[in-house]
């Protein structure tokens, strides 16, 4: 692994707040993502007093990765944006970028326990981690959101004559990629939000639903928005999925 030059401002600290989050928070886009997907959600997380945007890993096509921060130890309700280059890698490569960044973050920050949020195919990777890396060098994971991801792959055979790489073969219902996380099983401590809607034409709430293969009922809540309105890039752009998450990983219940 390649460890890129670290650059730290300071900000001073002030008091949490009990809308704060309390331990940091891992935001991961989905296929063909870039640093825009969560952009403007952590900005208004930010606006709201929840927290603040503390870290950004960048990771290369070739796993390298490069962070660019604003405090050397975090506070526990830091936002923590990974923005992968290759945002068209299949589901074990991305995963295994992921684990880097989560490694290098216990590493180096001391960094113990995160929540994760991933939209679409960032749901799935983040999903895939929690199966494949609860080891001793990793964070554990307290709590995860899930924005817009089809665990049972895009049901439309015209996304796939449009989109064709690593990614896009994985994304096929029944590929052998989700023949093989829907094998895998989370710790029983980890509690879990799926979020879908009913205007999203990429994942379709049955293909959102699917994360019930792999998630027990007692660990999971699940809300699918009633808005045709709201697409499947309108999801992190939305207000009231905002108030979903907040109220997910802070208050611990979905309002």
């Amino acid at each position: 692994m390649f460890i890129g030059t670290i650059v730290y401002f300071y900000y001073p600290n002030k008091a949490k707040s009990e809308n704060e989050f309390d331990v940091p928070t891992v935001f991961i886009h989905g296929y063909k993502g870039t640093a825009n997907s969560f952009g403007t959600m952590i900005e208004r997380f930010e606006r709201n007093g929840w927290g603040s945007k503390q870290l950004v890993y960048y990771v290369s096509s070739r796993g390298r990765i490069t962070t660019f921060g604003t405090r050397k130890e975090p506070l526990n309700q830091t936002f923590v944006q990974v923005i992968l280059k290759n945002n068209r890698a299949n589901f074990s490569d991305s995963t295994e970028w992921l684990a880097s960044v989560l490694r290098h973050l216990k590493a180096n920050y001391d960094i113990t326990t995160v929540n994760l949020v991933g939209h679409s195919m960032g749901g799935i990777i983040s999903l895939k981690y929690i199966m494949e890396y609860q080891m001793e060098n990793y964070p554990s994971v307290q709590k995860f959101v899930a924005i817009g991801s089809p665990f049972d792959g895009i049901y439309s055979q015209e996304y796939f004559n449009i989109n064709q790489d690593p990614a896009a073969t994985d994304l096929k219902p029944n590929s052998t990629a989700f023949e093989m996380l829907q094998r895998g099983k989370i710790p029983e401590d980890i509690q879990v939000l799926n979020i879908g809607s009913t205007g999203d034409m990429v994942s379709f709430p049955e293909s959102v639903k699917a994360i019930r293969k792999m998630v027990p009922q007692d660990q999971l809540q699940e809300v699918i928005i009633q808005d045709d309105q709201l697409g499947h890039s309108e999801l992190h752009e939305s207000l009231k999925v905002d108030r979903l998450i907040h109220s997910f990983l802070v208050k611990d219940v979905v309002q």
